[in-house]
């Protein structure tokens, strides 16, 4: 194959490789209902998404069931003949098939497929501005998928026999490799067996929230100290427990909105304004619905009605000193004390704790009990002077 010169403006690839038998999984990967559609469909999605137009697939066992699929989706189809010898005959295959036009190329497996768009994009980028051989993603110090591998080395991918995998050749080239952390724990999440599809599949009904490894993965990325992460576990543990009795008693609720927007609310804390800073912050990310959340920790319009999620997280922030729980007269004694010569400040916090009182007695009305008695259980221990 001819070796073309770097363009300006890098042109990239990306390769699914679907050829295998599905072993473990005993149904075939590529066509399993994720998130609404199929788990191939959904990679495609994820790399048009990043803007990655040149979408290739790997096929070999079940091809005829993929092909139909692929043209609908303007697809490549790429046959491994050779599939029944392992992974890497299919990324020899893939490649094969690149035209010379192609600076770099991702590689994913099918069973990968919640790698976020960001990430992709993260990846190009870094690619763009180094040419390194090899571009890994790295979520909390961990390589995952996919990555992206420079035309350079192309020629010594498909002259190999695959002994040690396509992992052994890259470990030829650490030296000419760069890692990218992305706030993404999708890129280590494969699925081999029905646990692991059942565990994704669920997972991907909620792939527009941050996991809890995600917030904190984005709270050490704002530098976040310990103290202040800490209050926040706390803060969704509380949230949790009656979110989920509140569910339990019928109303409708997003538990994991609740979990995510508790672990972040405080992102920002330090900086004027850190509601309304975190929730930009957050939106940024690419979680709105968090952001509206996180928005409203500080102040908000509660009506006395069913509470929202919105609303346990605020309860839930009042309840809390440091990590530990406290009852919300005593949370909000010392702002009255600190603020009894400043008027505004004084109306501030007397809102939040008329809010809160409203929030509880909202609370204990749905859940048909104590907000204390609700919390006994809820792992985190109360405060004491």
């Amino acid at each position: 194959m001819a070796e073309s010169r770097p363009s300006p403006s890098p042109i990239l690839a990306a390769l699914i490789l679907a050829a295998g038998y599905s072993s473990r999984m005993g149904r075939f990967k590529a066509l399993l209902p994720m998130g609404g559609t199929s788990t191939i469909e959904r990679i495609v999605t994820t790399f048009r998404q990043a803007g990655i137009g040149r979408v290739g697939t790997v096929i070999g066992h079940e091809a005829t069931q993929l092909e139909p699929l692929l043209r609908r989706l303007d697809v490549a189809a790429i046959p491994n003949p050779n599939y029944s010898s392992g992974m890497y005959s299919s990324v020899q295959a893939g490649l094969a098939a690149l035209p010379a036009t192609v600076d770099a190329c991702f590689l994913l497996p099918v069973d990968i497929p919640l790698v976020r768009p960001a990430s992709i994009a993260t990846l190009a980028a870094r690619y763009a501005k180094e040419r390194s051989a090899v571009v890994y993603p790295l979520f909390n110090g961990q390589r995952g998928h996919p990555p992206l591998i420079a035309r350079s080395l192309f020629a010594e991918i498909l002259a190999g026999d695959g002994d040690g995998g396509l992992r052994a050749l890259l470990q030829r080239h650490q030296n000419s490799a760069v890692e990218v952390e992305v706030i993404d724990e999708g890129i280590l999440l494969d699925m081999d067996t029905p646990e692991d599809y059942g565990l994704l599949a669920n997972l991907a009904q909620r792939r527009h929230l941050p996991t809890p490894a995600e917030c904190e993965a984005i709270l050490a990325l704002q530098a976040a100290a310990e103290p202040l992460r800490r209050h926040g576990r706390a803060v969704a543990a509380v949230a949790r427990t009656l979110a989920t009795r509140l569910a339990a008693r019928g109303v409708t609720i997003d538990r994991n909105l609740v979990l995510a927007a508790s672990l972040l609310h405080d992102v920002a804390k330090g900086q004027p304004a850190h509601a309304a800073v975190g929730a930009a912050m957050v939106a940024d990310y690419g979680y709105p619905a968090v952001a509206d959340v996180i928005r409203q920790h500080m102040a908000m319009d509660f009506d006395g009605s069913t509470p929202n999620a919105a609303a346990v997280v605020f309860l839930a922030d009042k309840l809390v000193r440091e990590d530990r729980r406290v009852p919300l007269e005593e949370r909000f004694q010392g702002s009255f004390e600190r603020f009894r010569d400043q008027p505004d400040a004084l109306r501030g916090a007397t809102r939040r704790y008329e809010t809160a009182r409203s929030i509880v007695a909202a609370v204990e009305n749905a859940a048909g009990a104590a907000v204390d008695e609700i919390l006994v259980d809820c792992g985190v221990p109360t405060y004491t002077s």
